[in-house]
């Protein structure tokens, strides 16, 4: 069930076990301090405007493992569509059959150029998926979408697509965190941060690579952060 698989928060939960030697990613999000449920009514800020979110995607890439600055681990093949309304995408195995220490989790939110102009991939870069716009303008980073009482739109909906792989319009970005234990490590996505920056009066569609688009990029990287649980 969605809601079910929104009651998740994002999280990456580094776990390699002896046996396995296996480190997962495990993903879920938050509204504020509430976990965030699909379809629920949210509050905008403190007035009384309300919204809902109806679609949340985006993508990881290029997953490394560094220890004391230095790469000593990295996926190959390394892209993943997360897709808050299914479970399985919001867990990510990496392989660790050597074990190796790391004390610093870093990852792309969107994708490189290289993967943008290499045409229409398959698994999760499948344009079936819904995150490729054209060859020209390449693929889709992070996909939001919903309602709210105050767009002035169609059934009251915002559209947010963010991507761009070319200059002066590059939307992808770099996240990192330092990991205190590699044994568990949580990331939380808190939409609500990316939200209270946006004024949905006036921006409510964001469609193709643009200044709006790069800034918003760069919102929700903030958005995530690491948490300790």
């Amino acid at each position: 069930m969605i809601k079910a698989s929104l009651l998740l928060s994002f999280m990456v939960l580094a776990n390699a076990t002896d046996a396995q030697q296996i480190s997962t990613i495990q993903i879920s999000f938050t509204y504020g301090s509430k976990v965030l449920s699909m379809d629920d009514s949210l509050n905008q800020s403190n007035d009384s405007s309300v919204l809902r979110i109806t679609q949340l995607k985006f993508y990881i890439s290029k997953i490394k493992f560094l220890n004391h600055g230095k790469v000593v681990m990295e996926e190959n093949n390394s892209f993943h569509l997360v897709d808050a309304s299914q479970i399985n995408s919001l867990q990510i195995l990496i392989d660790n059959k050597q074990n190796i220490p790391f004390d610093e989790l870093k990852f792309n939110l969107g994708l490189d150029s290289t993967t943008n102009v290499s045409g229409a991939l398959g698994g999760d870069l499948d344009p079936t998926k819904g995150m490729y716009w054209t060859w020209q303008s390449g693929y889709i980073n992070f996909k939001l979408e919903g309602k709210s009482n105050v767009c002035k739109t169609r059934n009251n909906e915002f559209a947010f697509h963010l991507g761009g792989y070319q200059q002066p319009y590059y939307g992808l970005q770099t996240l990192s965190f330092p990991l205190n234990n590699t044994n568990r490590i949580h990331l939380n996505l808190d939409v609500l941060e990316i939200i209270k920056e946006i004024n949905l009066t006036k921006t409510n569609h964001i469609m193709s690579p643009s200044a709006e688009a790069v800034m918003l990029s760069k919102i929700v990287a903030n958005a995530f952060t690491l948490s300790k649980n």
